[in-house]
This record gives C-alpha cells, sequence and structure tokens, in this order.
C-alpha cells in the first residue's frame, strides 16, 4: 500500500505528482466543499432566525466562501511539496503581463470585495441603475446579478455597481415615499378631492399607516387643478402595481362624487379680414 501511494504518476523538474499527492488534493477539496455547506447552512439557519439581515449574512458568507478557497488551494499546494513563495516569484513577469491584459476583470474583482464588505448593494436590495430598476439576487466576486419586474435576468459587472451612480431603493430599510398626480376640472371641490385622494390611499394594506398619507394642491394648470397625494411604502419592488391601485380607487371614486377629470382643451379664435 506504501509503494502504490509512493509511485510517480508525473516528474515536472524538481516536483514528483504521485498517487498519494493527488489522494491529497481529493482529501482538500472534499473538506473545502463540506466546510463551505456546514457554512452556507449556518448562514440560512442564522437569516432565517432573523438574527443576520439577508443581504448582510450572504456577503458574509461569500467573503469567508473566497478566504476558505484561497487558503485550501494554499495548503494543496504546500501539501504537494509546491513552494508558493517560489512560484510566486518565478512567474512575476508573467503576472505582471497577464494583468494588463486583465485590468479591467481586476477592477471587477476589486469592486467585489467593495461590495461584500461595505455592503452598499447587498442580496434583496432594489436598485436603479442607468434607468433599469431590478432586484440583487447574487453578488460574486465580478458580477451581480439582477432580475427586473419583467423576470430578465442582468448580469452586471460589479466596477459599475460602485463606480457609477446607483439609486438602492431598499439601503435605509424603511419606508419610501412615492407620489400619484392627478388633475381635476375647473370649478371642481378641491377639499373634497384631497380627502378623496388621502382615503384611496390609506386603505391601501402596502401603504404605510405612518407617516400618513397626504394630499396637495399643486398648481393651476392649463386646463385642471393640479393635486397629487403623497405616501410611504416599503414595497419598493411592487411600487407600480400599488400606484395602479391607487389610481384605479381614486378614479372610482370622482366618478361617484361626481368630479371630473378634464383633459386638455384649446380655444380657437378664427378672425376674418374681409371687408365688408
Amino acid at each position: 500500500m506504501k509503494d502504490f501511494l509512493q509511485f510517480e504518476l508525473l516528474h515536472l523538474g524538481e516536483i514528483d505528482i504521485r498517487v498519494f499527492h493527488i489522494l491529497v488534493i481529493g482529501g482538500v477539496v472534499l473538506a473545502t466543499k463540506l466546510i463551505l455547506i456546514i457554512l452556507r447552512r449556518f448562514f440560512k439557519r442564522q437569516i432565517q432566525q432573523e438574527k443576520f439581515d439577508e443581504g448582510r449574512g450572504w456577503a458574509f458568507y461569500q467573503i469567508i466562501k473566497y478566504i476558505v478557497i484561497v487558503a485550501a488551494i494554499a495548503v494543496g499546494l504546500e501539501l504537494i511539496g509546491i513552494k508558493l513563495t517560489l512560484l510566486l516569484a518565478g512567474s512575476a513577469a508573467l503576472l505582471v503581463g497577464f494583468g494588463l491584459g486583465v485590468q479591467q476583470q481586476f477592477n471587477d474583482m476589486v469592486s467585489g470585495l467593495v461590495l461584500l464588505f461595505e455592503g452598499t448593494v447587498s442580496i434583496g436590495d432594489i436598485v436603479e441603475l442607468e434607468g433599469l430598476v431590478g432586484r440583487i439576487t447574487e453578488v460574486n466576486i465580478r458580477t451581480s446579478q439582477l432580475i427586473t419586474r419583467e423576470g430578465i435576468i442582468i448580469i452586471v459587472p460589479n466596477s459599475k455597481l460602485v463606480s457609477d451612480m446607483v439609486i438602492n431603493w431598499s439601503h435605509n430599510r424603511k419606508s419610501t415615499r412615492f407620489k400619484v398626480g392627478v388633475g381635476i376640472a375647473y370649478g371642481s371641490d378641491v377639499k373634497k378631492a384631497s380627502e378623496i385622494l388621502e382615503a384611496a390611499a390609506a386603505i391601501n394594506p402596502e401603504v404605510a399607516k405612518k407617516p400618513k398619507p397626504f394630499a396637495r394642491f399643486i398648481d393651476f394648470g392649463s386646463s385642471s387643478l393640479d393635486l397629487e397625494i403623497i405616501f410611504w411604502s416599503k414595497n419598493m419592488w411592487q411600487i407600480e402595481g400599488i400606484k395602479s391601485e391607487i389610481r384605479y380607487e381614486i378614479y372610482r371614486q370622482f366618478e361617484k362624487q361626481g368630479i371630473v377629470i378634464p383633459f386638455p382643451q384649446r380655444d380657437i379664435h378664427i378672425k376674418s379680414n374681409q371687408s365688408i
């Protein structure tokens, strides 16, 4: 058995790859996978028990996962007799040339570490980037994954989430303010219309009770009196549907109360130069 373990499979200069080395590498790989499975289950349990925020919990898991993988690679190389210091010194020139060719990828990887450590964007966050709104489903070392409201998966380089202007709708973990505008005909009861707007928002289950929704008289429009309802909601992901429900209720109550939503009107005056 001992002779079998010491059987030489490959000879590279001063390095001999033996059956024992293959078994050691296999053991390191299996141990690494086992550790990662245990860590994943631990963080999942902590998140389910609400001891960790979901985004931060998975961010910590990703950081620890990369540390474990790097450590496993280092241990595996040392166990089969490859010295990391000699390997790095011998490949320094190659690494410099390689680094120049993958600057953007390296930038994305550094940005990924920044995201994981800072937590400015984490799993579950709803972000807006270049006019595109999506939920973060994965934050990896080089790229992050978004899913839009239409169910489209978008792969975004991490450098864009760090260097570009990103709106994180759920970063503060509190309610966000939204508004819905409407115009009513001149001569309508503005106070009554404002009460309808506030009631339409207040009865929606996705609208926060505190602060309370309130209506504003914005301006005297060209063909309408312009109002808007201000409300707060934690459900940023479905906010367009919530706004739609509020509009339905406003329109239903306006019809019931006889309040008219006007359409743009223009008066045309015709002058005749015909001599009498």
